[in-house]
């Protein structure tokens, strides 16, 4: 059976939307997940499934985690190949432009269209770097995301809506689990 690593969105954020792992583990293998770990309580999860498609995985999880959750629980799927070429170009573009503050890698299930991507390329902010490739959308910051200009613009939210990690947490799950 494949793997595939799901990253949940927007959960665990409040008082509203709690989804302990406990449960994800238990909505996971009522979707038909096999061999589930998760890691830290922001919703990474790795699984088998008999499926052989990333949509249809991602389809039957979303399905399952509302019925546990009591809300909608938007999940990105990627199976483990996609994701170690994922973080291994966070990685060198970490490298490359080597941030003072921090660096995240917000997740999409589609790749934004050329047209979203390229708007954000052009925007200019000192101390902050955002390259959209395929499915992700790294963002390098000197200082934080409460204070970057580019993570609040029309332009990145246009992208759609992802989920972040930093990339510290992609290592880790990648080295976990690929």
């Amino acid at each position: 059976m494949p793997t595939y690593v799901a990253f949940l969105r927007a959960i665990n954020l409040g008082p509203t939307r709690k989804f302990p792992k406990d449960a994800i583990r238990a909505a996971t293998e009522a979707a038909g997940g096999r061999d589930v770990e998760t890691y830290i309580n922001t919703g990474n999860v790795r699984l088998t499934h008999s499926a052989r498609s990333v949509a249809k995985v991602q389809a039957a999880l979303e399905k399952a985690y509302a019925a546990e959750a009591g809300f909608e629980v938007p999940t990105i799927v990627f199976t483990t190949g996609d994701l170690a070429a994922l973080t291994a170009r966070a990685e060198e573009l970490h490298t490359e432009h080597d941030p003072s503050g921090q660096h995240y890698v917000t997740l999409y299930s589609t790749a934004p269209t050329a047209a979203t991507a390229e708007a954000v390329h052009a925007l200019e902010h000192a101390g902050e770097t955002i390259v959209v490739e395929e499915c992700a959308a790294y963002v390098l910051l000197d200082g934080n995301i409460h204070t970057s200009k580019v993570l609040a613009s029309k332009q990145f939210k246009a992208l759609g809506a992802g989920t972040a990690r930093t990339v510290k947490v992609l290592r880790t799950v990648t080295e976990k689990w690929c």
